[in-house]
């Protein structure tokens, strides 16, 4: 099967206030429809790597791969349009504009990508919130809902687009444990049944267990 994303040997060091090697000689590959969580301590270097991950940090030595193609190197512009398209993203906290509607959250993305027509958009986007079960939220404003209902917004938004690959940073970690487990329900369906691939960052061991794979880091090294 081949990868979705790869990374192969990347180094990733900060120079302030002293020079600190972050992280060492990082390789490993996502299938498609592959669900991978990624645990460790704080300060392991799970986020730094997330961040170049998604090209949000340009600055590491090493090769990152995306559906085959070499993205290690590229424009920013290129970068931006690559990230829009192929990756989605949810957070600990969603993000959401909260004078928008829900709809008009989670349009937002493909409106700046900017290849579909309005009203596929708008078709899409409800499509999306009807996977999640919250299509009767679509008129709503962000800020008139519940912190599930939020993340489950992120999500749909993460999803607009019909990305490679989503991309977690503790996306449970402001949640209870009921609506922490909804998320995880959620994205395992995605893998399942949509063949999405996911790479999440969590220190929920439970939540992990229940992944495909867990990557474990300690002092910038993948040691499992």
């Amino acid at each position: 099967m081949e990868p979705i994303l790869e990374a192969r040997h990347i180094n990733k060091s900060f120079k302030k206030p002293v020079l600190f090697h972050v992280l060492k000689d990082i390789s490993f590959k996502i299938h498609k429809g592959e669900f991978t969580s990624i645990m460790g301590k704080s300060g392991c270097g799970k986020s730094t790597l997330l961040y170049i991950l998604s090209t949000m940090d340009t600055d590491y030595e090493g090769e990152l791969y995306l559906n085959n193609q070499l993205i290690t190197g590229a424009e920013r512009n290129e970068l931006s349009q690559i990230r829009n398209k192929h990756i989605g993203f949810v957070f600990q906290f969603h993000y959401l504009l909260p004078e928008f509607s829900v709809l008009e959250n989670v349009m937002l993305p493909a409106k700046k990508l900017a290849e579909k027509s309005p009203e596929e958009i708008t078709h899409n986007a409800i499509e999306k919130l009807k996977v999640l079960n919250i299509e009767h939220l679509a008129k709503k404003r962000a800020s008139q809902i519940s912190g599930g209902e939020k993340q489950r917004v992120a999500i749909a938004r993460a999803l607009i687009n019909s990305p490679s690959i989503i991309m977690g940073d503790e996306p449970t970690g402001n949640l209870d444990s009921h609506n922490a487990d909804n998320v995880f329900t959620i994205f395992r369906e995605l893998s399942d049944l949509e063949h999405l691939s996911l790479l999440v960052v969590t220190h929920d061991e439970d939540f992990a267990k229940k992944t495909d794979r867990i990557i474990t880091m300690e002092d910038g090294r993948i040691i499992t």
